[in-house]
């Protein structure tokens, strides 16, 4: 529940959940924080709506590759600064004015960037919609496990508007929304309110503005208090099941024998046994 945040992750690691001094990271627009097991990224450029730059691209690449690579961290939490825009998607006034073009490298950062936009990153990934979300914005969202949205946010993808189309991963909507709302959204371009958005499956809670953040982080806790290779497994499948069924069967088979052949599966029958917390390995 919302109200668990302020008493959000209590452990012996407690040392960790403080902000995550790089200042490269802020001066490229964008700022880590660190909450026990769960990693928070916020975009942080409120006055341009937190539009994406090629700098905040790397940044926000090197952090999902970092969480990836840090067996303590369970979850990442995405969200932006204010309470206009969650992001604006890429930054226009710069691309107009001949700036690097996001997402153009070809380094393990831009990579993760790229699979965050697949739905791959390699942890559960909860997006923390502070306001609205368009182009680009939006397909970070659909990139995302789980969605907060604050009730005043608004989503769309308004390409086909300018004249062009949303091949930055909007055109897999329909794997959140049904197929007619996905077609409706993309070739209209029109844009949907928080409540409609809760409606159709595009995010799975709708808050005050104030409860964005402490939401995701309650729903985080809730997710690194799990078995992390059930998590991993149920992830994985759960995603390819809709989108490539046969890939999804044969990962099945992998995934049964990793985790049911488990340290932690037997962890977690002899604390259910003992009624006590578990302890996980992720081995």
């Amino acid at each position: 529940s919302t109200g668990r945040c302020a008493t959000l992750v209590r452990s012996a690691h407690d040392d960790r959940a403080q902000a995550a001094p790089d200042t490269g990271a802020a001066a490229a627009g964008l700022v880590r924080d660190q909450h026990g097991p769960v990693a928070v990224v916020r975009l942080n450029r409120p006055d341009a709506r937190n539009a994406l730059t090629a700098p905040m691209v790397r940044e926000l690449g090197a952090a999902i590759v970092d969480a990836e690579k840090d067996p303590w961290t369970r979850v990442l939490v995405l969200t932006g600064s204010g309470d206009r825009a969650f992001c604006a998607g890429m930054d226009l006034r710069g691309f107009a004015d001949g700036d690097e073009v996001p997402g153009t490298g070809d380094d393990e950062a831009t990579a993760a960037y790229f699979r965050l936009l697949e739905g791959r990153v390699g942890v559960p990934l909860i997006g923390a919609a502070n306001g609205t979300a368009v182009g680009g914005g939006l397909e970070l969202l659909l990139g995302c496990d789980l969605v907060v949205a604050s009730s005043g946010a608004r989503f769309g993808l308004p390409e086909v508007k300018r004249g062009l189309f949303a091949a930055g991963g909007g055109t897999a909507l329909g794997t959140k929304v049904p197929l007619g709302v996905a077609l409706e959204m993309t070739l209209t371009g029109d844009m949907v309110d928080a409540g409609r958005a809760y409606e159709i499956g595009l995010v799975n809670a709708v808050v005050t503005p104030e409860e964005v953040l402490p939401t995701a982080l309650g729903l985080a806790e809730r997710v690194a208090a799990n078995g992390p290779l059930g998590v991993a497994a149920s992830k994985e499948l759960v995603r390819l099941t809709v989108t490539d069924p046969a890939r999804a069967r044969d990962r099945l088979d992998h995934w049964r024998s990793v985790v049911f052949g488990s340290e932690d599966a037997k962890e977690g029958a002899m604390a259910y046994v003992e009624k006590r917390a578990p302890v996980w390995q992720g081995r």
